[in-house]
């Protein structure tokens, strides 16, 4: 799949209206089949995308640094925990821990993950389309598609098929 991240985010801000008004009927009903219908649309689309291709999450947003990501990062780096922190992270306003830069400082030019075994779990788990409890994060989501091109594919996929399985 080509990726073209400005007609991505048009698109994303084109049906931002209609996704707003769909995660909030999702979040009124809670469908039990939820998961499984984002799930088996996370997997469809990400059969088709190569995020390699794109890498526009690791140029453009951080992730929430975890004590436990910072500790397996720090030892992976061969670094003491205060010295990555220190060298890498900072406290945003909502006092988490995020990459001081942008793009991400262990983003290669060849949109490789530098410390890709090591990476923090927001990144691992990105865009958490195919995540359990999946009405919880339907706000994220919403954000997630103006950033990633498949989690937009994702929630149109969802759309499309929500309707003939509830």
């Amino acid at each position: 799949m080509n990726i073209d991240l400005q007609k991505n985010y048009e698109a994303a801000k084109h049906q931002e209206n209609q996704n707003k008004k769909f995660f909030s009927r999702l979040k009124k009903t809670k469908p039990a089949n939820l998961d499984l219908l984002a799930s088996n649309a996370h997997n469809k689309v990400f059969a088709n995308i190569d995020c390699l291709k794109c890498a526009n999450c690791c140029s453009t947003i951080s992730p929430m640094i975890t004590d436990k990501d910072i500790a397996r990062i720090a030892k992976y780096l061969k670094f003491r925990p205060a010295v990555f922190t220190e060298k890498f992270l900072y406290l945003d306003n909502e006092n988490d821990y995020v990459f001081n830069q942008s793009p991400c400082p262990f983003l290669g030019s060849d949109n490789y993950c530098s410390i890709y075994d090591a990476r923090p779990k927001a990144c691992a788990e990105y865009p958490h389309t195919n995540r359990k409890h999946f009405v919880q994060i339907l706000d994220l989501t919403l954000k997630n598609t103006f950033v990633c091109p498949a989690a937009f594919e994702v929630v149109e996929e969802l759309k499309k098929n929500y309707c003939s399985h509830f």
